[in-house]
């Protein structure tokens, strides 16, 4: 499979990817995009199978991102992980489509939970 994180901080995107290995999702190609605008390429250029997008970034948020994919009518898995993760946020998170949301800080557990549906 093929995972896109999208985050506007290089150290969280590695943080990330070390979780995924940490939780043995491995053997899967990992994509990068430091904002919602670069993982438009991206998704484009790859054609991700899952994506794990950051909420807040500069030039797309997360939100805007999945609305975009959800116009395009072509959308991967896609989920956040967020340092915000308030009933709000969720309901729009559910309203918008995606599959889940992890929390940060995050764990490995937290990981396995949200995605070994989609990855294990």
């Amino acid at each position: 499979m093929k995972i896109l994180i999208v985050d506007d901080s290089m150290a969280m995107r590695l943080i990330v990817k070390k979780t995924l290995r940490d939780a043995g999702y491995t053997g899967h190609e990992i994509v990068e995009a430091s904002d919602g605008d670069e993982a438009l390429a991206k998704i484009d250029e790859s054609r991700p199978d899952i994506i794990l997008s950051d909420w807040n970034m500069p030039n797309r948020t997360g939100p805007e991102l999945l609305e975009q994919l959800n116009e395009w009518g072509d959308t991967p898995t896609f989920g956040f992980i967020t340092t915000e993760a308030t009933p709000k946020m969720r309901a729009i998170a559910d309203e918008l489509g995606a599959k889940f949301l992890i929390a940060k800080p995050f764990t490995v557990s937290s990981f396995n939970q949200a995605l070994d549906e989609y990855l294990g």
